[in-house]
């Protein structure tokens, strides 16, 4: 077997590569990465959420999570707060201001997916989704 998982590796990460750059031109005309987006669309639609809940939703890493938040913060999309429950932790949600741009921008960047996925059927997403989710507990279950 050797190598052989280093190809399928490599395209899962050329998808999600070319379904960034397809998806990411109205990211980027707010000025936006990638990752912040990923906390903007993830918050958006919810009261908000602590830094945990966060990093378990995202695609960013927990090292990264702080550094973009901060960020955001300074552009004034989103406000942190500590925690009701637990005042050693945050809590994080959209401002006004991020509350209109996911209002803005979400609805564009899920249309351009739509637009990518068209020719899949029923079928297609069934097997996509269970070779994923097989990958996903394979990778979970590893030592």
């Amino acid at each position: 077997m050797g190598e052989r998982y280093l190809k399928s590796i490599r395209l899962l990460a050329e998808c999600m590569q070319g379904f960034e750059r397809l998806s990411g031109r109205h990211v980027r005309e707010q000025g936006l990465t990638h990752a912040q987006f990923d906390i903007i669309a993830t918050l958006g639609n919810t009261p908000g959420m602590s830094y945990k809940e966060l990093g378990e939703r995202t695609l960013i890493t927990k090292g990264t999570l702080t550094g973009v938040i901060e960020r955001l913060e300074q552009k004034g999309l989103v406000a942190r707060e500590r925690s009701p429950v637990d005042a050693r932790s945050w809590f994080i949600r959209l401002t006004p201001q991020g509350e209109q741009l996911f209002a803005d921008v979400f609805p564009r960047v899920t249309a351009r997916g739509g637009e990518v996925f068209a020719q899949f059927t029923e079928s297609d997403y069934e097997q996509l989704e269970q070779a994923l989710a097989h990958l996903k507990s394979v990778i979970a279950a590893s030592p």
